[in-house]
């Protein structure tokens, strides 16, 4: 039997030399020093006992052991091999319900296409597992994107070429630019997240900063309010790259040529004819527009929203689904879970996005206008004519049953070289403001529309902070205190019943 121990042992240490080498692809002192050893016993065993080996293989006990021991020995070889291959062509798959440990189809698509090298600067004085793999995973769709940990007590001189201030600042380095991701408002309190590196991927290579205007002069809400504004929106749209600013055509009298899009935010009053002939002449030229807009409001856009095809119905929208009772909304709040195949939404699939005080946008189809629903409501909607009754009700007679539009986005080629124009209309004005711009996929929404607006690429770059589907049971103390019984008490108890009666019996 000593024997039989010491030939498993020496077949051990050759094997374990062998993986250690096949692994890590470099033949140390150690491995080479584990496979000579275990040569030397088997071959020292081999020349004394060879007289003896006939004998030795008949008995059937130790032609057992010897059998179990080649078969372990050649799964560990089996093993090796699978775990050398992998790390020599290694491959990675995310089983996650929500992708979490992939990045999203935006960052990737910026990756694959940059037009040269980019390096990720972090300098800090210890390595971040969760950015370390994060930023292992931009790597995985470009070769032409790399990133360093640096120490800035060691590597002094990096760092101020850099200008570091402080522990953990992340830079980029592309071509002669050089930018530092911002830390603030990103999704892990402060470190940094993907929207932070797509986003700073994405400015870095933009030869020109977009121009996005908000109207002003018809009541609607300034840049900077500190209630009821779009303060959320703009600071993600800056986060963007874009650059925000205020216009008011009654003072300025003509649309900046610099405008790549101008936004019209809830206003309350008409616009001038002036104003109206403006914006139709800059939409004929290749502009963009974007409109939101409230019900009950005639802002006096009808000769721009009939050029494309556009009615908006004087009705409110009247969700009687019940899918807002989970989050304490009444049926004036639509819930969105049907999306356009549109660039805009084709990425959402069944996800919720909430529209308070909505109107139903309508589309008659005109020639050389493409157009297409992207926000539509469910079949128990529908739009009211009358909201005076106390209780509201459908009426088949004046009231239009759901589907609805609520967003409706269009394009126009243009025969004269210019680029198309693009048009976005919404029957809603409050989902990207302030309190609801959150909301589930409202953010979403609102930049991938400034996005298609803007970009002719068709990318939008709208990236959600990935959460673990809640798949928690709530149970009462009850059902708590019965499955505890159960898993702690009776179920070993009824084991060991069971095990004493086979015991009983055998005996």
């Amino acid at each position: 039997m000593t024997k039989f121990f010491g030939l498993l042992l020496a077949l051990g240490l050759l094997t374990a030399g062998l993986v250690v080498g096949l692994v890590t692809n470099q033949w140390f002192l150690a491995s080479i020093g584990l496979i000579l050893t275990g040569a030397t016993i088997v071959i020292l065993a081999i020349g004394r006992k060879q007289q003896n080996f006939e004998q030795f293989r008949q008995t059937r006990a130790i032609e057992s052991l010897i059998n179990g021991a080649t078969a372990t020995i050649a799964i560990l070889v089996i093993f090796a091999l699978i775990n050398f291959m992998a790390i020599r062509h290694g491959n990675r798959f995310d089983l996650t319900e929500n992708k979490l440990f992939t990045i999203a189809p935006q960052s990737q698509e910026i990756v694959k296409n940059l037009s040269q090298s980019l390096k990720i600067w972090v300098f800090d004085h210890n390595i971040d597992q969760e950015l370390k793999n994060l930023l292992e995973d931009y790597t995985r769709y470009s070769d032409k994107l790399e990133f360093q940990f640096v120490d800035p007590q060691i590597e002094i001189g990096l760092a101020e070429q850099f200008n570091v201030q402080s522990f953990g600042e992340v830079y980029l380095e592309y071509g002669e630019k050089r930018e530092k991701i911002s830390t603030t408002g990103n999704d892990f309190g402060g470190n940094i997240s993907e929207t932070a590196i797509t986003n700073a991927i994405f400015r870095i290579q933009s030869d020109r900063i977009f121009q996005i205007y908000f109207l002003q002069g018809h009541g609607e809400p300034k840049l900077d309010a500190a209630e009821g504004g779009f303060t959320q929106a703009i600071s993600q749209l800056r986060d963007l790259g874009y650059q925000v600013r205020e216009l008011n055509l009654i003072t300025q009298r003509q649309i900046p040529k610099n405008a790549d899009l101008i936004i019209i935010s809830r206003p309350i009053r008409k616009f001038l004819p002036t104003e109206v002939s403006l914006l139709q002449t800059y939409l004929k030229n290749g502009g963009r527009l974007l409109i939101m807009l409230m019900p009950d409001v005639n802002p006096g856009l009808a000769p721009i929203l009939q050029d494309w095809g556009i009615t908006l119905e004087n009705r409110f929208i009247i969700d009687a689904s019940g899918l807002g009772n989970t989050w304490g909304y009444g049926p004036g709040v639509v819930i969105i879970t049907n999306y356009g195949n549109h660039p805009i939404t084709k990425t959402f699939g069944s996800g919720i996005s909430v529209f308070p005080q909505s109107r139903p946008v309508k589309i008659t189809e005109k020639p050389n206008i493409n157009s297409e629903s992207f926000i539509i409501t469910n079949r128990n909607t529908w739009a009211e004519n009358n909201l005076a009754p106390k209780q509201i009700e459908f009426n088949p007679k004046q009231d239009i049953r759901g589907p609805l539009n609520i967003g409706v986005a269009l394009n126009r080629k243009n025969t004269d070289k210019q680029r198309e124009s693009r048009l976005v209309v919404f029957g809603n004005g409050t989902f990207a403001m302030d309190g609801w711009f959150q909301k589930q996929l409202n953010s979403d929404i609102f930049l991938n529309t400034v996005d298609w607006l803007i970009r002719d690429n068709g990318l939008t770059l709208s990236i959600r902070p990935k959460e673990q589907t809640n798949r928690r049971i709530n149970l009462s103390p009850l059902e708590a205190g019965v499955i505890s019984w159960m898993a702690l008490r009776i179920m070993p108890l009824l084991s060991f019943i069971a095990a004493g009666l086979i015991w009983w019996r055998k005996r």
